[in-house]
């Protein structure tokens, strides 16, 4: 019996369609263990499981497909796993995907790694068919049971959909940049935590790209400027960073 339940009753109460047949992403260079998985998991119920050779390629897929569930690989050429899945956390519209590293037996570092960067659960190879499958289980479960909500961030009159990408201040919509969008959203998701600004540089524009500190104030002064009096609600921490105060 498949360990995924496809009733359409259980798929109402959990996320409908999507619940019932979810989108899995693997991204795993090993074709050989990517096919013998997909075919595992389509026996235990999961019948739309998607492969992706590099991280690379996995970007572009997960992008595309906007997947329930992230099968991710640790050792992947060019782009590594750990590197995939800070980008993935840091994509808004990815961002509340679960993702389940996949790691070789003694990889401990890498396991707190992408726990730290994201990860939701990891397992390690070779690994049981059945316990994937549950594991999987489990983390659709638990995204479901969100309902999504990860996806909204409402404080006060400001509303952001990181699935859109967009955002509203008293129901009038804010035109920004995707940058200002990824800074908004990144204080804002994380009311009352200091960002400084080279934490705001990485999350927003990832680790190989330049730019320096006083960008990330030009980018600020910016969103001040478009948030009108909503401005208040971001506080410069002297010497360190940025922050949003809740409401």
């Amino acid at each position: 019996m498949p360990l995924y339940n496809k009733n359409p009753e259980y798929a109402a109460r959990n996320g409908g369609d999507h619940a019932m047949n979810p989108k899995i992403l693997m991204i795993e260079d090993d074709a050989s263990i990517c096919d013998m998985t997909k075919m595992n998991l389509n026996m235990n119920g999961f019948q739309q499981v998607y492969c992706a050779s590099d991280g690379r390629e996995g970007l572009a897929l997960a992008a595309k497909l906007l997947p329930d569930l992230i099968l991710l690989d640790v050792m992947l050429p060019g782009i590594d796993g750990l590197t995939v899945c800070r980008n993935l956390k840091n994509n808004p519209a990815l961002a509340d995907v679960p993702i389940i590293m996949l790691t070789a037996k003694g990889e401990e570092n890498d396991i707190v790694l992408g726990l730290e960067m994201g990860a939701d659960d990891y397992i390690t190879k070779p690994y049981s068919s059945k316990v994937l499958a549950a594991r999987i289980a489990v983390q659709l479960r638990k995204k479901s049971s969100r309902g999504g909500a990860t996806r909204n961030i409402v404080l006060g009159s400001l509303s952001i959909d990181l699935a859109t990408y967009s955002a509203t201040l008293d129901g009038q919509t804010l035109m920004l940049t995707a940058d200002e969008f990824r800074t908004l959203a990144l204080l804002a998701a994380n009311p009352g935590r200091v960002f400084t600004r080279n934490q705001i540089i990485r999350e927003v524009k990832g680790d190989n790209y330049s730019v320096t500190a006083r960008a990330i104030d030009m980018h600020v002064v910016n969103l001040r400027r478009k948030l009108g009096d909503w401005a208040d609600h971001i506080e410069t921490i002297r010497g360190v960073g940025y922050r949003i105060a809740g409401e």
